[in-house]
């Protein structure tokens, strides 16, 4: 076993060499050819402060600076799944992690929030997976430009359904624009 894959393993990312090739995809932004317009640009971090997001956030897992994507990129969509689980709770995942109870997007970062919808306990499956990161990614993209909550879930359907590995049981969002509570 190669050291990446023992770490995707660490990471919760794959329960066999199949289902880690499901975390290998290309990143949406990739060749576009345009710069992010996202509010949560990545920026350069002190190795000190790398695990910290906010002071409202617990410390992320260890082994982001291992992960599938730039550490500020595993840190803008950990904190837009912190913050906005009306968006990730409507995202399906497509990289196999149903099969470990996922029901969404939002599962792959987000371990317990407590009775006020407070993160208390991160997962730790989203660092060592590119397709997790890629939704993620679409979809704070997407809400950061004003798109609702219906409109990023057609663009994930989209552009991720149909692959080999199926996706999370997700519900819809409801349609007309308003995002469900």
């Amino acid at each position: 076993m190669t050291r990446r894959s023992s770490a995707l393993l660490g990471l919760g990312c794959a329960a066999s060499l199949a289902f880690s090739a499901a975390c290998s995809s290309p990143s949406p932004s990739a060749g576009s050819g345009s710069a992010s317009t996202s509010t949560a640009a990545p920026q350069a971090v002190p190795a000190s402060d790398v695990r910290r997001i906010a002071d409202d956030l617990p410390l992320l897992p260890n082994g982001i600076t291992m992960g599938a994507r730039p550490v500020g990129v595993i840190r803008a969509t950990y904190e837009f799944a912190a913050r906005h689980p009306e968006v990730l709770n409507y995202m399906p995942c497509f990289c196999g992690c149903e099969r470990g109870g996922h029901g969404s997007n939002h599962d792959c970062y987000i371990g317990k929030r407590d009775a006020n919808g407070n993160v208390t306990e991160w997962d730790s499956h989203a660092i060592g997976c590119e397709v997790c990161i890629d939704v993620a990614e679409v979809a704070m993209q997407m809400h950061n430009s004003g798109a609702s909550v219906t409109a990023i879930r057609d663009a994930i359907d989209k552009r991720y359904a149909g692959g080999a590995h199926g996706h999370t049981p997700t519900p819809m969002p409801k349609r007309g624009g308003e995002t469900p509570q």
